[in-house]
C-alpha cells in the first residue's frame, strides 16, 4: 500500500498517514447545520471530504466516514419557533435539500449521517465525566467548561489562554474567532416553547461543540483517525470538542490527524451567509450552469488554499471539463470504428497512474494531477492525429482517464453520436435570438451546450462562425 502524506494541523506539519486498521479508516467531517440552502463555500468543504474519499480507495483504504447534521441551535430554534414548527418538521425539507446538493454535484454517500437529536444520551454520558473529572460548573441552570482546567487546551488552534479569567462564559452557538471564553455544555431553557430535553442533569438543550464529541462516540465508539472542517472551525469548535472528548476520556484517543479545508472567496472575501455574498447550487444551475463544471471548480484547487470564485473561473472550468471529455469522445469514437465499445475493467494495472497517484499522495496536490491529466489530453490528441491508432493503445487510454475520473467524477464515458452541421447551425441561431432578445441566461445555457459538444463560436468580419475543436 503506497504512503499518503498529509497536513496535520495539530502539528503544524505533513506527516505520513497511518491509520489504526487500514481496512476501516474512521473520517468524521462537520456538516451542514440545516435551516436553509447550503452555499457553495459549504459544499467546497464537502468536495474536499469527497476528495479525500476517493483518494482514500484509489489507495486501497477502506473508509468509514460521517458527516454529522446539526438539527439544533440558535438560528434553528429562532426560525422554526417562528414558523411553529417542532425541531423535525423544521429540519427536514433542508436536510433533503442538503442530500439533493450532494448527488447534483455526484458526491458518493457515506456509511453515516447521523443528526446531533438522535446523540443526546451520549451527550448527558459526556457531561457526567467531565463532572467527575471537575472540568464543569453551574451557573443559572447551564452548565459549563472551564477550560482553564484542562491543560492541554489551545494545542490545536495554538491559542494561549494562560492568564484569562476563569468563570467568562460564552454561551451563543455563533462565535467570533477570537473569543477565549468558557463554552457552554448544556444550555438551560430562556423561553417558553423553547425546545429542550429533560435529563437527568436537568432541562436543556446541547451547546453545539458538545453534539461533534457525542456523535463522534456514537458511530465510532471512541476516536478517530481523521477529523475534517473548514478552517474557521479550528478554533473555536474543534478545540472545544477536543477538550470536550479528551477531557471526558483522557485514557483514549479522540483524533490523530485534523484536515482543514480553506474558504471559498467572492471578489477577496469569505463566502458566507451572514455576508449576504453567497451563491447556492439551486441558484447557479438555475442560470443554466452545469453542476459537473461546479464540482470541478471546487476541486480544482488544493483544499488549503483559498479559491476566488468568478464568473470568469466558472466558464474556464467548463473549458477545461469539455477538453477533457473532447478527448475521451475522441478515443471512445477511434475504438467504435472497430466495432467495439469500451468497458473498464477497474483491476487493470496501469503503470502510468501511478505516476498521478504520487501527486494525490502529496497532501491531495489536485494542481498537480490536474497538469498531468493536461498533459495525458495533449498527447493523446497528439497520438490520435499523428498515427495510426491502435486498438490496444486506445483502451489503455481509456483505462487511464476512467481512473482519473474515479477522483474527478466529471467524466462520461457513453459514446456521444456526431452533431450533424444542421443541428449546430440551429444551436447558433437560438443563441444569437437569446442574445438579441437579452436573454442572456438561455444564451449561455446554449454556449455550455455548443462547448460540450466540442464546438468554437468565432467572431469574424463576415460575421460569427463555428468550428469543431
Amino acid at each position: 500500500m503506497k504512503e499518503i502524506r498529509f497536513h496535520n494541523s495539530l502539528s503544524g506539519n505533513k506527516e505520513v498517514f497511518r491509520p489504526e486498521f487500514p481496512d476501516r479508516v474512521r473520517v468524521y467531517s462537520c456538516g451542514p447545520t440545516v435551516y436553509n440552502f447550503a452555499h457553495l463555500g459549504n459544499l467546497r468543504a464537502f468536495l474536499f471530504v469527497d476528495l479525500l474519499r476517493r483518494v482514500l480507495v484509489a489507495f486501497g483504504y477502506k473508509p468509514d466516514m460521517t458527516m454529522n447534521i446539526t438539527d439544533i441551535d440558535d438560528k434553528i430554534i429562532r426560525e422554526s419557533m417562528a414558523q411553529g414548527k417542532n425541531i423535525r418538521e423544521f429540519t427536514e425539507p433542508w436536510v433533503k435539500a442538503f442530500q439533493e446538493d450532494l448527488e447534483s454535484l455526484n458526491i458518493q454517500k457515506l456509511e453515516h449521517y447521523p443528526r446531533a437529536t438522535d446523540s443526546i444520551p451520549s451527550m448527558i454520558e459526556i457531561i457526567k465525566h467531565l463532572q467527575s473529572h471537575g472540568l464543569v460548573y453551574e451557573k443559572d441552570g447551564s452548565l459549563y467548561y472551564s477550560i482553564s482546567k484542562f491543560k492541554n487546551y489551545g494545542k490545536l488552534s495554538g491559542i494561549d489562554v494562560s492568564g484569562m479569567k476563569t468563570g467568562t462564559r460564552y454561551d451563543t452557538d455563533e462565535y467570533d474567532k477570537d473569543d477565549v471564553r468558557d463554552f457552554v455544555l448544556w444550555k438551560f431553557p430562556k423561553q417558553e416553547g423553547e425546545p429542550s430535553w429533560d435529563t437527568e442533569i436537568g432541562p436543556g438543550r446541547p451547546g453545539w461543540h458538545l453534539e461533534c464529541s457525542a456523535m463522534v462516540r456514537d458511530v465510532y465508539g471512541s476516536g478517530v483517525d481523521i477529523h475534517t472542517g473548514g478552517v474557521d472551525l479550528t478554533f473555536p469548535h474543534h478545540e472545544n470538542e477536543i477538550a470536550q472528548s479528551e477531557g471526558a476520556f483522557p485514557e483514549e484517543s479522540f483524533v490523530k490527524y485534523w484536515l482543514h479545508s480553506e474558504h471559498l472567496l467572492v471578489n477577496g472575501e469569505k463566502m458566507a451567509k451572514s455576508k449576504g455574498n453567497f451563491f447556492t447550487l439551486r441558484d447557479l444551475v438555475k442560470d443554466g450552469i452545469e453542476p459537473r463544471n461546479i464540482r470541478f471548480l471546487l476541486l480544482s484547487a488544493h483544499y488549503r488554499s483559498k479559491l476566488n470564485f468568478t464568473k470568469e473561473r466558472l466558464e474556464e472550468a467548463a473549458g477545461s471539463v469539455s477538453k477533457i471529455q473532447n478527448c475521451i469522445n475522441r478515443l471512445l469514437e477511434e475504438l467504435s470504428k472497430s466495432g467495439k465499445t469500451f468497458q473498464s475493467k477497474t483491476n487493470v494495472e496501469l503503470t502510468a497512474w501511478d505516476e498521478f497517484l504520487e501527486s494525490l499522495a502529496d497532501d491531495l496536490n489536485i494542481s498537480k494531477f490536474l497538469a498531468s491529466v493536461f498533459e495525458l489530453v495533449k498527447d493523446s490528441n497528439q497520438y490520435l492525429d499523428q498515427n495510426s491508432p491502435n486498438e490496444d493503445e486506445i483502451v489503455k487510454r481509456l483505462e487511464l482517464f476512467y481512473k482519473i475520473d474515479s477522483i474527478l467524477g466529471v467524466l462520461s464515458f457513453e459514446r456521444k453520436v456526431e452533431v450533424l452541421d444542421s443541428e449546430i447551425d440551429e444551436l447558433v441561431r437560438q443563441r444569437q435570438e437569446a442574445r438579441k432578445n437579452k436573454n442572456f441566461a438561455e444564451a449561455d445555457r446554449l454556449r455550455d451546450k455548443l462547448n460540450e459538444i466540442g464546438i468554437i463560436l468565432e467572431d469574424t468580419k463576415e460575421g460569427l462562425r463555428w468550428k469543431r475543436k
